[in-house]
């Protein structure tokens, strides 16, 4: 058994300690798949806080331990999708201002350089974002940005591998053709 294997099964039966493990070891990347999606800071960390709120409640209802990392990215991505139903609502009842999401928010640590970059790349994400599908979309942020496999994918998004292949390749096919990214990316290698 593996160590996350060996922490689910233990935060099971109510070891507060591997519950605790689970949580610092997936945190960060929950935040970024997140932070990707949302885009602004302090609703990433909200997001995330109530991520793991759901996970802490409901990590008795985890049959495959191995399947954990999908099973939560699931939840995460479920309660991307509720803040956006929710956002949206909020706009047409006129309680809240832009339906867009305030701009990327910088980071403290990074150079100027890399600061730059990487809003340049997120503004090029968001053009290519257009050309894509839903289903393009999601599969790509969740392979490239979120650096998760084919099966977890899957098994996220409740589709089968071949579909979540497919919607990849064609994702790719677009993001070859967009004459802006192969320059930045082009830039960036300098």
């Amino acid at each position: 058994m593996d160590q996350i294997s060996g922490w689910v099964k233990a935060a099971q039966s109510g070891n507060r300690y591997a519950l605790n493990q689970l949580i610092d070891h997936y945190q960060n990347d929950i935040f970024q798949f997140v932070y990707y999606r949302v885009h602004h800071q302090a609703d990433a960390e909200d997001l995330t806080q109530d991520i793991f709120i759901q996970v802490i409640r409901r990590i008795s209802t985890v049959k495959d331990h191995k399947m954990f990392k999908a099973w939560l990215y699931k939840i995460a991505r479920n309660r991307v999708i509720d803040f956006f139903r929710k956002k949206r609502i909020l706009f047409f009842m006129g309680t809240t201002g832009d339906l867009e999401s305030e701009t990327c928010e910088s980071s403290e640590n990074a150079s100027p350089e890399t600061e730059m970059n990487r809003k340049e790349f997120t503004m090029l994400l968001k053009s290519l974002s257009k050309d894509l599908s839903k289903w393009e979309r999601e599969v790509f942020m969740m392979r490239f940005i979120d650096d998760l496999d084919i099966k977890d994918i899957a098994l996220a998004l409740g589709k089968n591998e071949n579909t979540v292949k497919t919607h990849l390749f064609r994702a790719l096919q677009k993001f070859k053709k967009q004459k802006k990214i192969r320059e930045f990316l082009q830039i960036t290698k300098r």
